[in-house]
């Protein structure tokens, strides 16, 4: 049987053009990830969406955040774990957990939020749009996480 984890990883390594003048990774770099994370999880499990975006689908950053707990520097092995916190009929809520990779030990840098609207229609008139089907079907191995983790927040 395959191993069911309740989140979608991206492996990361780490390169010197990630990094400042002092050699720790630039605080943007967090953001970038969650992006970049975010369209290997379309890529990967709902590619119907990707030729949705190309037509009039438009996934809007709501609202974007990163704790920082640890320093990473060049060359750090990183899990990027994406998680669904919320879904609603037009917005999805993801969590992100930034995870070094060493010597088989694993240590949370960082934690990130986003929140992410679905819309359509030119630029001038974009509206609110439900989250597409292929999208929610992509999600749905992570609907009893949220249902779990709903239930320890007491909501």
């Amino acid at each position: 049987m395959a191993d069911v984890r309740p989140y979608y990883e991206l492996r990361h390594l780490v390169g010197f053009e990630e990094t400042n003048l002092v050699g720790n990774v630039y605080y943007v770099n967090y953001v970038r990830w969650q992006g970049r994370c975010r369209e290997m999880f379309l890529l990967e499990m709902a590619p119907e969406v990707l030729d949705d975006i190309r037509e009039d689908l438009k996934l809007f950053t709501v609202s974007v955040s990163c704790e920082f707990f640890a320093e990473i520097t060049a060359f750090d092995q990183l899990s990027i774990q994406m998680r669904l916190e919320e879904l609603t009929q037009t917005q999805i809520v993801f969590t992100f957990d930034y995870v070094r990779l060493h010597e088989g030990t694993e240590k949370l840098v960082a934690r990130g939020r986003q929140r992410v609207a679905c819309m359509r229609g030119p630029n001038n008139d974009t509206r609110p749009t439900r989250v597409p089907e292929a999208l929610r079907l992509a999600l749905e191995p992570y609907a009893a996480q949220v249902s779990a983790s709903a239930a320890v927040r007491g909501g």
